[in-house]
């Protein structure tokens, strides 16, 4: 069983990684931009390594406002949300005074988690062009993402798009029952992550890898602690 202490480590070594990722886009950028982001990469180093754990998450809170300030929001839409609620979550967990307030901190990110997947399967099912596979077919013939050319043939085979759209429905809508099994979650969290990969292969979506792993260790420490023996 994963002890709170290993899975919040683990969320802030993940987490870490996936600010130092995102602020490396910013290397190059403008000089106010280039500052913005120094700020999280440098905090970020810190997180990665220990130092002052809580404090640096403290800093990565108020330091994330002046980020929805300069771009009026998530610039990013969902990887962003998702780091935002893993920093918050985290951090609260530090800094609550209890145990049992630690948990249930830590415990609302799993939870969040699970829905995001359901949610998401649940939104696509009841879309026709979902279940026919016309959706999936649209992303490969007009996307804006920098899809391969050699990929954009995709959208002429019917068949496989319906069996990749029902897959990937299904899976969303099935994750929730993962969690009542360790061994059937872990595997869910392999199968998840690599369709995240996967679309950063494809689609260029590369935070949403890092930022959603970032949440796994909180899954697995709530699964572990509500089916002790599952």
């Amino acid at each position: 069983m994963l002890t709170l202490d290993a899975a919040l480590r683990a969320t802030e070594i993940l987490l870490a990684l996936a600010f130092l990722q995102q602020s490396a886009e910013y290397i190059f950028g403008s000089r106010a931009a280039w500052m913005l982001f120094g700020v999280r990469a440098a905090l970020s180093i810190g997180l990665l390594f220990g130092v002052y754990g809580a404090w640096v998450l403290l800093a990565l809170c108020v330091h994330s406002i002046f980020v929805l300030h300069r771009f009026q929001g998530p610039y990013n839409g969902g990887s962003d949300r998702m780091g935002l609620l893993v920093l918050y979550c985290l951090s609260l967990s530090r800094w609550m005074p209890t145990a049992a307030l630690q948990e249930v901190a830590f415990g609302y990110l799993a939870v969040q988690v699970i829905l995001s997947y359901f949610i998401s399967g649940q939104v696509k099912i009841i879309n026709p062009e979902w279940r026919s596979g016309r959706a999936l077919g649209d992303v490969f013939s007009f996307s804006v993402y920098p899809v391969a050319l050699s990929l954009r043939a995709l959208a002429l085979r019917p068949r496989l798009l319906w069996i990749a759209s029902w897959s990937v429905m299904l899976f969303e809508l099935l994750f929730p029952l993962s969690f009542l099994n360790a061994g059937l979650l872990i595997l869910a969290l392999i199968l998840a992550a690599g369709f995240h990969i996967a679309n950063a292969c494809l689609f260029g979506l590369n935070r949403f890898v890092w930022f959603w792993v970032a949440s796994y260790p909180s899954l697995l420490w709530l699964q572990g602690r509500v089916f002790p023996g599952g």
